[in-house]
């Protein structure tokens, strides 16, 4: 039923610093361990993925779930209550990294939790009851097999859910189940298939999201990953086999990173809603051109991700687009539509074309669910300030990264941060009234209000 492991330990984040409307968490140059473990309050985290199960296959797509093992970490008992919103939903995906490239899979609908088990998984448990009572004990453990996970019955919509909040609506309703597939984490063949994924690793994630650990505010430290091999092929699928530990507290994207050190993840906190993760690497090719490859995961983020945007030089050829997300399933309300790129003289545009006043289930970025974006250029990486647009509200989040942004070519950008901005606007003012510099950006021998002028034409 389970497998025992070490709880790992509490990590802490990076201070909030202001970037925009928004406050984000900043990591020392994006290497951060996951999660934050609560000091206060109900826990909830994975503290194991067991195994996988398989079910079946239907046009080329097989059904599969995850066995996952949670732990309360905290120290308050933690409601399971059945037949009410007062219990966890287990969401799994499944993720793919292939020739450097991060992509997401396949996902499930959410698995309904209902009574615990007190067992110790994850230390010495508190037991809140005997038998399976509907608390989960300080420092208990609960484990659900991966075919209980599977059972379509008991399979419910991630449209229902507010992951920022942990609310979700009691008894929920949705379409009946497709058969076979239907409800259930759901995976191409072919992206599974040895033949057509030579040198690729696997990885599947659990998520648990419970409206009593939100309100403590400790779901950030809600998903686990682990890796798993591809199997034979056999009744129409492959067989899926775990391997290695899981890795707690950590969404699966830092799987890209153990693979690859010069990978970096910056972790965003949107205020009064949840957690995104943007990852990123740029690498050169070998021949005056570069690879850029992102992937944003959203973990918790109601407001969800409606843009994703990265500034670029005029000069700037940009090749080999591309875009990658998970199909909602099963009757989820949300478009399949994928998004569109737009390239500016300055700016590198992803969206899915529609705003939230315009179709409320258009396909957004939504909780629990990773989209990837890449492309070539001639110009090399710069860091950059990227944008993040918030489908819901229609605000955004801004992160450090990198793109294809060739400072020299930036007229009025002084101290060579990629960006024109207030910094720039110090330097010149400091140089009012002298002759020449680098603030006489029309070369007139006095840096007075017409280089001013050309700096607020280029404000970043």
């Amino acid at each position: 039923m389970k497998t025992c492991l070490p709880l790992c330990g509490t990590i802490v984040l990076g201070s909030a610093v202001l970037l925009g409307q928004y406050a984000a968490i900043a990591m020392p140059d994006g290497k951060d361990d996951g999660g934050v473990a609560g000091a206060t309050g109900p826990d909830v985290i994975v503290g194991a993925l067991p195994d996988i199960a398989k079910f079946g296959t239907v046009n080329g797509v097989t059904a599969y779930s995850v066995a996952t093992t949670s732990c309360n970490i905290g120290d308050q008992n933690l409601s399971w209550y059945s037949n009410t919103n007062q219990h966890p939903v287990i969401a799994m995906n499944m993720f793919r990294l292939k020739g450097g490239r991060f992509e997401q899979i396949g996902m499930s609908w959410l698995k309904h939790g209902f009574c615990a088990l007190q067992q110790n998984l994850c230390g010495a448990c508190q037991p809140a009851g005997s038998g399976c009572p509907s608390l989960l004990g300080i420092g208990c453990s609960d484990p659900y097999s991966s075919s209980l996970n599977g059972q379509q019955s008991n399979l419910g919509p991630r449209s229902l859910v507010n992951a920022a909040t942990g609310y979700f609506p009691y008894p929920w309703s949705a379409p009946p189940a497709p058969a076979t597939v239907g409800r259930r984490l759901q995976v191409a063949n072919n992206d599974l298939n040895p033949s057509m994924n030579s040198g690729a690793t696997f990885f599947c994630e659990g998520i648990y999201i419970h409206p009593q650990d939100s309100s403590f505010g400790n779901s950030g430290n809600n998903a686990s990953y682990r890796k798993f091999n591809v199997g034979s092929l056999s009744s129409g699928g492959y067989s899926l086999t775990t391997t290695g530990p899981t890795y707690q507290q950590k969404p699966a994207v830092y799987a890209w990173q153990a693979a690859d050190n010069n990978v970096v993840i910056r972790v965003i906190d949107v205020p009064n809603d949840g957690r995104f993760y943007v990852a990123y690497n740029a690498t050169s090719n070998g021949d005056g051109t570069y690879r850029y490859e992102y992937f944003v995961y959203n973990l918790t983020s109601d407001l969800s991700g409606g843009s994703f945007t990265l500034p670029k030089s005029a000069n700037a050829v940009i090749t080999n687009l591309g875009f990658r997300d998970v199909n909602a399933h099963s009757g989820e309300p949300y478009s399949v539509v994928d998004w569109a790129a737009t390239v500016t003289d300055d700016a590198i545009i992803w969206s899915p074309g529609q705003t939230f006043s315009q179709n409320p289930n258009a396909n957004a970025i939504r909780w629990g669910t990773g989209y990837s974006f890449w492309f070539t250029s001639n110009v090399a990486p710069t860091e950059v300030e990227g944008v993040l647009g918030l489908f819901k509200n229609g605000g955004s989040v801004t992160f450090a990264g990198v793109g294809p942004v060739d400072t020299s070519s930036i007229l009025g950008d002084l101290n060579d941060d990629s960006v024109v901005n207030g910094a720039d606007l110090s330097i010149m003012l400091g140089d009012w009234g002298l002759p020449g510099g680098p603030a006489d950006l029309n070369q007139d021998a006095i840096v007075n209000g017409a280089d001013l002028s050309i700096l607020l034409g280029n404000w970043t």
